[in-house]
Order: structure tokens, then C-alpha cells, then sequence
């Protein structure tokens, strides 16, 4: 058997509903509810906003084996009060258990830092939970260094 052969692009409209199936993995795998109705609709809406003047919200790299996307890392930019700067937030990177081991992850990690060079940015900031022992090897394996803080989740009502 053939070994698979990966490249990482943009994600594309066709991509969307793979990535809400991505999306559940990685929930499950973190341990954390997930509701996929209405997803790809939104994730859409995220990445390709309608309008002219709409800068994408969230921008996505897949890593594709040839036969659809099998992980993807997901980015914003953000703003730091405290460092009075903007710079991108890494909001997922996953890849599905026969993709990892394979240099992908630090493929996905080198493509956002290129992409936060090219909009002048210095910084990627993210999260990992803190039982994800391999997750924490691999960033701290490729220079990041964590902080410790809690991260909280509110639910505010429509009214």
C-alpha cells in the first residue's frame, strides 16, 4: 500500500462539511460538547463573509491526504490590551490519528507563522487543555512557552 501524500492549502467552500466532522473530533477528543447543526452555514459566513468591504473572520488551512481534509489549523486576528497590539489567536489545530506523527502539525505551525509575518504580527497566542500532555510536548518542542491561566466561558442570554 501506498503511503498518502499530504498538502496543506485554504480551506474551500467544499471543505466545510469536512471540517464540521473535524470539528466533532476534536471536541470528543478534548472532551467538550458539540453541536454540528448549522456549522458549515456559519463557518462559511466566517471565512468567506458576504459583502465587499468583510474581512474573513477566521481563516482555515487543511491538510488534505488526497481524498479531503484530514486536520486543519484555524486563526484570527486578535488584539492585547495589556501589549497594545494585535496578534493571532490559533483557535484549533487537529489532525486525525493517521495523520500526526508525520511533520504536519509543525507544517500547520510554520504556515500561520508565515501568515502572521505577512500581516506584520509577532505573536500567536493559544490554548491547549492542561491533560493534553502530547500537545503541550509538541509547542513547547517548537518554542512556545504557556501561561498559567484558567480560561472561563459565558453564556450570555439574546436578552
Amino acid at each position: 500500500m501506498t503511503e498518502p501524500c499530504f498538502s496543506i492549502r485554504r480551506a474551500r467552500p467544499a471543505d466545510l462539511d469536512r471540517l464540521v466532522e473535524l470539528c466533532a473530533e476534536h471536541a470528543a477528543f478534548e472532551k467538550a460538547d458539540f453541536d454540528p447543526q448549522g456549522k458549515a452555514e456559519a463557518l462559511a459566513r466566517m471565512i468567506h463573509p458576504p459583502g465587499p468591504d468583510l474581512k474573513p473572520r477566521l481563516e482555515i488551512w487543511v491538510v488534505d491526504n488526497g481524498r479531503g481534509a484530514v486536520g486543519f489549523v484555524s486563526v484570527g486576528r486578535e488584539a492585547s490590551t495589556w501589549q497594545a497590539r494585535d496578534y493571532l489567536h490559533m483557535d484549533c489545530l487537529y489532525l486525525r490519528p493517521e495523520a500526526r506523527n508525520r511533520g504536519l502539525g509543525e507544517k500547520l505551525l510554520q504556515t500561520i507563522a508565515d501568515h502572521a509575518r505577512s500581516l506584520g504580527l509577532t505573536e500567536i497566542q493559544w490554548q491547549t487543555p492542561t491533560w493534553n500532555e502530547g500537545a503541550i510536548r509538541f509547542y513547547r518542542r517548537h518554542g512556545a512557552v504557556s501561561k498559567d491561566k484558567l480560561r472561563f466561558t459565558w453564556t450570555v442570554g439574546a436578552g
